[in-house]
């Protein structure tokens, strides 16, 4: 074996082995990191269809009646979506029942009772001095963002980000400018979250909100409620109760068994039709399902049905651009090219075909994203992610292998699936 055939079996087995890393870290996860396995309890968000949750129903408390109870529910209902979009439930559902109450489905949460108490919430935010006079509103907030970040007595907690609009940032400068030396209350609704004491002016526009044993869960929702804006009426509990998955318990494991069986098929045929394209082509495929694993368990995305049908979707674009390069590298074999070079014209003349499927693809998971909700963006979420991993993995990394195979000498025309006789 001579040196570069040496050197190019060293950084195929290499990325072999971040390939095969990367598998184990998805399926095992890192303690150290705090990361989940796959399969481990908990990692995996799973939506109402597959793992059920809790079912809350509101009634609306106000005397409006006709069409300004209409449009107030309807108003109501836009700022609960937002609300739960906002707290990462995206696969959680809302909708109206009879004249004045409103039901929320929401998949795998923890505390139902916390969830109780902070989507009913009328979420009118004021930040209050010492005489009681309401100085700024949730009007005056442009973003609320749940961070984990350090206080002022330096210890982590999970917090709330505030940034303020121009007109709240102002507000907000003098309001502690006066405030020097004394604190600041705010409240949602009448319920005291936080009371800082000011030490100095505040002119950056920005301010937090902890209380010292602030969840994660708790400062997701409580973002959410301030994003979402104040409620047109109070809302009071009429129900709380669980529910179990729609599509039953083995709902998951059967169709996570059949998107495995169809990608082992898929591979069989890439090999058994392409040869050496086939087989790098599978083992992109690995390190594709190894990054799509850890994205779900790094974001918390939440998994439904719909959402593995967007994974296996995004699974046949890779075939599709797999196949539309491979054979463009057959015609360029037949040509009379090296292998090598067959590898870099089939790359080169079929990447914009290749690009643009994929962009207008992912074009569309963008606009089912920003017009849909529940599941439909669910849907979105792994059919986009799906999208932008297989396009990695198809383009680049299989390439890369295709490229390390020449310089092992894998070069012989009939591994790349043209017969000898067919060579120009």
């Amino acid at each position: 074996m001579n040196y570069s055939r040496a050197v190019g079996v060293a950084r195929f087995v290499l990325v072999i082995l971040c390939i095969a890393l990367l598998m184990s870290v998805a399926v095992c996860g890192v303690d150290a990191w705090g990361l989940g396995g796959i399969f481990d309890d908990g990692t995996v968000v799973l939506g109402l269809d597959l793992s059920g949750g809790s079912r809350i129903t509101y009634s609306a408390v106000t005397d409006d009646t006709g069409s300004s109870l209409s449009e107030g529910m309807d108003s109501i209902l836009q700022a609960m979506r937002t609300r739960l979009d906002n707290s990462g439930y995206t696969e959680a559902n809302v909708y109206l029942v009879g004249d004045n109450m409103i039901t929320v489905e929401i998949p795998g949460i923890d505390d139902p009772n916390e969830a109780v108490k902070s989507f009913g919430s009328m979420g009118k935010l004021t930040f209050r001095n010492t005489d009681g006079e309401t100085v700024l509103t949730g009007e005056d907030v442009a973003k609320a963002q749940a961070v984990y970040a350090q206080t002022s007595d330096g210890t982590y907690e999970y917090q709330v980000s505030l940034s303020f609009t121009e007109e709240g940032s102002k507000k907000f400068a003098a309001a502690t400018k006066a405030a020097v030396g004394k604190t600041i209350a705010i409240y949602m609704d009448d319920e005291l979250l936080s009371k800082p004491k000011v030490k100095e002016e505040i002119t950056g526009g920005e301010a937090s909100i902890s209380s010292g044993n602030m969840t994660l869960e708790y400062a997701k929702m409580l973002a959410g409620n301030i994003n979402a804006g104040a409620l047109k009426y109070e809302l009071k509990l009429e129900e709380l109760r669980s529910i179990g998955p729609t599509l039953g318990e083995k709902s998951l494991q059967t169709s996570l068994q059949a998107g495995l069986i169809g990608v082992c098929l898929v591979a069989v045929f890439l090999i058994a039709v392409y040869r050496i394209p086939g087989l790098m082509a599978s083992i992109s495929m690995v390190a594709y399902l190894a990054l799509f694993m850890l994205c779900i368990s790094v974001f918390k995305i939440n998994l439904t049905l719909p959402g593995i049908a967007g994974v296996v979707l995004s699974v046949g674009m890779a075939v599709d651009a797999n196949v539309v390069v491979f054979e463009r590298m057959k015609e360029e074999i037949r040509g009379g090219k090296s292998a090598k070079a067959a590898i870099k014209s089939g790359y080169q003349k079929a990447f914009s075909a290749v690009l643009d499927s994929n962009v207008t693809t992912f074009i569309a998971a963008g606009v089912l994203y920003a017009l849909g909700s529940g599941t439909i963006k669910g849907f979105a979420i792994t059919l986009g992610l799906g999208v932008v991993l297989t396009f990695i993995t198809a383009v680049f990394l299989t390439r890369l292998l295709l490229n390390l195979c020449c310089d092992m000498y894998i070069t012989s025309t009939g591994l790349y699936g043209v017969k000898e006789r067919s060579v120009q």
